[in-house]
């Protein structure tokens, strides 16, 4: 299996096996068609961004009568966000006109003359955004002309006692006595021997577990266990359903195949609403929407108050227009892996189809033992999303550092922007190249073309361009105050949970008193005192730092040259954990020793 070939998470629907077995080499991304140009920038609000009175909270929902029945029915949820930011919440009304058929740059056209109207100071233009409707009501398009600048999530429900559902389980959860400071963290991966499955857990699960892991000693990370669910060759869906219904608030991260068209396409529209996206398990039967609702109608909670990012095709929903057919039709009339092809197309929206969000997390938003949010995929979800073409390894930060925020109770919002960053990045670097090579052109000057790094940044571009955040972007876990300093350590996984480290954990030494501030660094009992220091009789003199540099930084950049954490905790055998407590109390004797002599 090749880590450079571009492995797509899609299954089909009847033989349950991969609609790209092989994947596509990385060549045929360089013959990909421009993409549409698109406003790339990160808008900085200050505050605090987990903030709602600096921030603020609105609502985006269809003009007309259908967007006043969508209001009613979020009024209360509408209300409690009033109350979060002592503001009342501003409600802007998407026309008809800029219908499923809107191009990208309408949409920023809309958010440059509608939401940030000058005539209403800039302070009070909501950073969240929550649009309630479909995809054929408020289109996707809007959603990512929005990223980049807002922190946006949506609700799309098919009845509308699911909103009202949705929203009183949003509020008794905010409203609920916390059961607990640290999330549980869970990693499933369907491990049906697939090549993207395959890639997927070596190059961004399993790193990503093992860091979890690291970054939970350091106090970095809360979290209150680490489990790892899933076996080579086995769907571990009964273990994954019986931890998703543990009480206490969880962070799931799923990887699977998404359940697309079967050989003969879909027999209806209906059955593709109902299957397309549901969990691919392998030759196993997949979860769909109906197994879920009977299972949490049964009694049993699904993430109750947690949150799951699902990793797989269409996962989160269908687009009017996929970010890829251009590219893939224009493989296929080349005559370039015609049949391999013919399955992914099948799965495509046809010219006049209504887009759609997913039922399978619609139906986990909408039940009252559900999760409060659900991040997805609206389109091909591709391995690229975590290939990293310059260092040759996963790209691991771009969706571990979203949960880590999400732990550290930061709102969803915030965790879907930390990956728009990377979309903004990219999207801007391919618009330099592209700008470049024009400008030659225009000046009849050599037009060097560097075809691979184009099409890596096109790729990452189109990937990283159809995630999206169903749930009301305001949301967190509903966690207590956390001290991750004195957190214990991960909970040892259940004997049907694989742990990542298969090795039994040491017996902790006894902790050495924390060191006196200023003094040379503790050292093994058994290792004889270090000699005075023949500076220790000067007295401390004042340090000029330069302003542009903040003291954590400063002190972040000596540490990384002092030691190596790890290595240096074993030389002294300690935890980590206490390691860092010493390091906090010799910041803070540091801090003090900077300040100037107040006589």
């Amino acid at each position: 299996m090749a880590s450079e070939s571009l492995n797509l998470l899609l299954a089909q629907a009847d033989t349950r096996r991969p609609a790209l077995a092989q994947g596509l080499p990385p060549k045929t991304a360089e013959q990909a068609p421009s993409p549409e140009k698109v406003e790339g920038h990160l808008r900085d609000v200050g505050g605090d961004p987990n903030s709602l009175p600096d921030q603020r909270w609105g609502l985006v929902v269809p003009e007309g009568r259908e967007g006043d029945r969508l209001l009613a029915l979020l009024e209360p949820l509408k209300r409690k966000r009033e109350e979060d930011q002592q503001a009342p919440a501003r409600v802007y009304r998407l026309p008809a006109s800029l219908g499923a058929q809107g191009k990208l740059e309408d949409f920023h056209l809309w958010k440059r003359s509608v939401l940030e109207d000058e005539s209403v100071p800039e302070s009070e233009w909501p950073h969240y955004l929550l649009l309630l409707g479909d995809f054929d009501q408020v289109p996707f398009e809007l959603q990512q002309a929005l990223y980049g600048d807002r922190l946006v999530g949506r609700l799309a429900f098919r009845q509308e006692q699911d909103y009202a559902s949705y929203v009183d389980k949003v509020l008794r959860c905010e409203r609920a006595a916390a059961s607990a400071s640290q999330p549980r963290t869970l990693f499933y991966t369907v491990r049906d021997g697939t090549h993207a499955t395959t890639l997927g857990y070596e190059m961004l699960v399993k790193p990503s577990i093992q860091s979890t892991q690291e970054q939970h000693e350091l106090g970095r990370f809360p979290s209150s266990g680490v489990l790892e669910i899933g076996e080579p060759g086995q769907d571990c869906l009964d273990t994954l359903l019986a931890e998703a219904a543990v009480a206490d608030p969880s962070l799931l991260f799923s990887m699977s195949h998404g359940l697309g068209s079967p050989r003969g396409g879909w027999r209806n529209p209906q059955e593709q609403r109902e299957l397309q996206g549901a969990l691919s398990l392998g030759e196993a039967d997949p979860l769909t929407a109906a197994d879920l609702k009977v299972h949490m109608d049964g009694g049993k909670s699904f993430l109750h108050g947690g949150i799951w990012f699902l990793f797989a095709c269409f996962g989160a929903g269908t687009p009017v227009r996929s970010a890829f057919h251009p590219w893939l039709h224009q493989l296929q009339q080349a005559g370039q892996f015609r049949d391999s092809l013919q399955s992914v197309l099948a799965s495509l929206p046809r010219q006049g189809e209504r887009p759609f969000v997913a039922a399978l997390p619609q139906t986990a938003l909408a039940h009252s033992r559900g999760p409060l949010a659900v991040f997805g995929h609206v389109d091909l979800a591709w391995t690229y999303g975590f290939q990293d073409r310059d260092t040759r390894q996963g790209k691991v930060s771009r969706f571990l550092e979203p949960l880590r925020q999400l732990a550290s109770r930061r709102r969803a919002g915030v965790a879907l922007d930390r990956m728009m960053r990377d979309y903004s990045q990219a999207n801007g670097e391919l618009t330099t190249l592209y700008d470049r090579e024009e400008a030659n052109r225009s000046a009849s000057r050599p037009t060097p073309i560097d075809l691979p790094r184009r099409a890596h940044l096109w790729m990452v571009r189109q990937d990283l361009a159809g995630y999206m955040l169903l749930g009301d972007p305001a949301v967190q876990l509903p966690l207590g105050s956390q001290d991750s300093r004195s957190a214990t350590p991960p909970v040892a996984s259940p004997e049907r949970v694989a742990s990542f480290s298969s090795s039994a954990p040491e017996p902790r030494p006894e902790p050495l008193p924390p060191p006196v501030p200023w003094s040379t660094p503790p050292v093994p009992r058994s290792t004889p005192p270090a000699p005075p220091s023949p500076l220790a009789d000067e007295p401390p003199r004042a340090i000029n730092v330069p302003s542009s540099l903040a003291a954590s930084e400063i002190e972040h950049h000596l540490l990384e040259l002092l030691f190596q954490r790890r290595q240096f905790a074993q030389y002294l055998g300690v935890s980590l954990q206490q390691l860092d407590r010493w390091e906090q109390e010799y910041r803070r004797a540091g801090r003090a020793a900077l300040l100037p002599d107040p006589g």
